[in-house]
């Protein structure tokens, strides 16, 4: 049983103004995993208060010595992953091997990832009699999902830390235990009092505060296009530079110089990893019509392959997070037969000897046409639509015909899965099932949000820019010799 009733707030950790406490659920058997508390504006004020008094000095402090405080939050994280993948496993369902293969060692990863971008950034250049200079931008509200707790907040946190900025984070409520693990890693490595602060909360409670909190310099923010609306609003009042990571719908083009094995039973492995519930999950498959009864089955016999159980036990797949989730989940399962598309396995319900706890059965749905609801609105769950194209020209418009742009998949000989990731409109574009990149620059055209994660490229977020004209130069220093 955790019990998150503190938040960290200027190095240490206080009680809340506020009295609410909620029961965090555990998704496996719908049981009470813990209990956090719901923060107020008053505990947002005082967050924000304390970063911005700690960036006057963290903001001007060398990269060596960031990167050697990085160094010690690396350290402090491997002495906690165990703790780490147990709390992901009871907030969110994750299997235990999902969580100690995949879920903890991706926030590992982004922490060594942004030290090693440190190592060779430039945050200063000249141009003729002008210094450009990059500095850090100040004070940054950071929310997060549930979905990748780690994978999430450090992908905000690293580059912040790394670039000078302060910040205060609002985990999501039902994942609130592994975040509350992160602070102590961050207290453990000596991050110095200010520069982190965690408030738990809710959206209406802590998110609106510290979105609208006219001393906060950025907002990063990950979650639904819905809710990332709200978010830009509330930043708005303050002229706030706000990056989003929102929602998808991402294609999964299957060419016809695919190895249509290899290519569909990859694509079934990325829709149900992790319970379908990626923001960037392969969702939509287009398949050459004339190969679609070939696909299906394959289709069927890889989804089929994907138990579902509890964490604990040797599943592939575990439960959705929440009840709400499974709710919306079996919604749009419900809108695609009545729709009209063809239940080719899964549906509605429950798997067989599941019935406490929010599984959902894998479902793969053939003869999808892009105007049905499956295919337009983000399921973020086990719930794959496959499409039929007749020549590649149609395959891309309807790849593109989608208010969403986080992700792409292309599957086929290289040079022309090459030349068609360059027609879709996406930030992220995958050839022929190659593993993720942490590296790699992630985040979304259109309605799936704005700005850059992951690696160098999330730096430039965290700085404005600084024009010094007319600079000059100290002339060199003379040899004595």
């Amino acid at each position: 049983m955790y019990t998150n009733l503190k938040f960290y707030i200027d190095g240490s950790w206080t009680n809340p103004t506020g009295e609410t406490v909620i029961d965090v659920i555990n998704p496996a058997d719908a049981s009470v995993a813990g209990r956090v508390s719901i923060g107020t504006a008053a505990n947002v004020d005082k967050a924000v208060t304390a970063a911005r008094k700690a960036f006057t000095t963290y903001s001007s402090t060398s990269v060596e010595e960031r990167l050697a405080l990085l160094d010690r939050i690396i350290a402090a994280y491997q002495q906690r992953t165990g703790d780490l993948a147990l709390a992901i496993s009871e907030e969110m369902g994750a299997p235990t091997w999902l969580a100690e293969q995949i879920q903890v060692p991706i926030g590992l990863a982004h922490f060594q990832i942004a030290r090693a971008a440190l190592e060779k950034f430039d945050f200063g250049h000249s141009q003729g009699n002008n210094e450009i200079v990059r500095e850090p931008i100040g004070v940054v509200a950071m929310i997060s999902p549930w979905n990748w707790p780690m994978n999430q907040v450090t992908c905000k946190v690293a580059p912040a830390l790394a670039t000078g900025c302060t910040m205060v984070l609002k985990p999501s409520e039902i994942s609130p235990f592994s975040a509350t693990i992160l602070a102590e890693i961050l207290d453990e490595a000596k991050v110095p009092a200010g520069v982190f602060n965690l408030v738990h909360g809710d959206g209406k409670s802590v998110g609106n505060a510290l979105t609208s909190h006219p001393d906060v310099d950025m907002v990063s923010f990950t979650g639904s296009t819905a809710a990332g609306i709200q978010v830009a609003k509330n930043a708005a009042e303050t002229v706030k530079r706000v990056q989003q990571e929102l929602g998808g719908k991402s294609p999964n083009i299957i060419l016809r110089s695919a190895d249509i094995g290899a290519a569909v039973g990859g694509g079934v492995a990325q829709i149900m990893l992790n319970s379908g519930q990626s923001c960037n999950a392969p969702s939509r498959m287009l398949v050459p019509a004339e190969r679609m009864a070939e696909a299906i089955a394959i289709a069927r016999a890889a989804a089929e392959e994907w138990t579902v159980g509890r964490p604990e036990s040797n599943a592939k797949m575990g439960p959705v997070a929440s009840e709400a989730q499974w709710n919306k989940i079996q919604r749009l399962i419900q809108a695609g037969i009545d729709e009209g598309a063809k239940l080719v396995t899964g549906g509605p319900g429950r798997p067989d000897g599941l019935e406490n706890g929010f599984y959902v059965r894998p479902t793969i749905f053939a003869d999808v046409t892009n105007d049905m609801t499956i295919a337009r609105e983000e399921i973020f769950g086990p719930v794959l639509t496959m499409i039929g194209y007749d020549d590649e020209e149609e395959a891309i418009s309807i790849a593109n015909d989608t208010i969403y742009g986080l992700a792409a998949y292309v599957q086929g000989e290289p040079a022309e899965a090459q030349a068609v990731a360059q027609k879709l409109r996406a930030g992220q574009v995958l050839l022929n099932n190659v593993q993720l990149d942490l590296a790699a620059p992630f985040g979304g055209y259109k309605q799936s949000g704005n700005g850059r994660e992951w690696g160098a490229e999330a730096f430039g977020d965290f700085l404005e820019t600084k024009a010094i004209v007319g600079f000059r130069k100290p002339p060199a220093a003379q040899d004595p010799a």
